[in-house]
């Protein structure tokens, strides 16, 4: 993997897409789970968001240990890559939760678009084994909020850190190119 990017160091650019993805994917799981419109139009669309920046972490975390390498460690740094290492792990919960959620979903939009086609006695025998799917919804919805907001924090306290260990202190710099 390449350490600089057209002569930036890979981590910031690859920080701010994971920044991105892992702020829009919470909003987005939060809606999607309370709101079902939302989960109709655009819940696969939140799912999206949160696994393709759970998969842009780990390079996130490789780029940021290539980076540090280079410019020497500090306790503010050392904060950062400590709050970092649970980042996989929050947006990895965030997008199983809220795939369980979408298959449960999609499952149940399959099977009622089917009993409207069917005749009215299949549809009262089915309303029995409905009541299992909404309860499955419920408790993957209370779960998918649960760890939306745990990745929200999450992704604020490593970019606190981050931004901390790039800049406290800056004041201490000598100016650079002249100025």
């Amino acid at each position: 993997m390449p350490e600089f990017v057209g002569g930036l160091p890979l981590h910031p650019l690859v920080v701010h897409f994971v920044v991105v993805l892992l702020v829009i994917a919470p909003l987005g799981a939060l809606l999607t789970a309370l709101w079902p419109a939302v989960r109709r139009r655009f819940g696969w669309l939140a799912f999206a968001a949160a696994a393709v920046g759970t998969v842009l972490v780990p390079v996130a975390m490789s780029s940021g240990e290539n980076l540090a390498s280079r410019v020497g460690t500090n306790p503010l740094i050392q904060t950062h890559e400590d709050l970092a290492g649970l980042m996989f792990w929050w947006s990895l919960g965030l997008t199983v939760a809220l795939g369980a959620l979408m298959v449960v979903h999609t499952r149940a939009a399959r099977k009622t678009t089917t009993k409207v086609a069917a005749a009215e006695e299949q549809v009262d025998a089915g309303e029995q084994r409905n009541k299992t799917p909404a309860l499955v919804m419920i408790v993957l919805a209370v779960l998918t909020v649960g760890v939306a907001v745990g990745t929200g924090i999450h992704v604020f306290r490593v970019g606190d850190a981050g931004s901390r260990a790039v800049w406290e202190g800056i004041e201490n710099l000598p100016p650079q190119n002249g100025g």
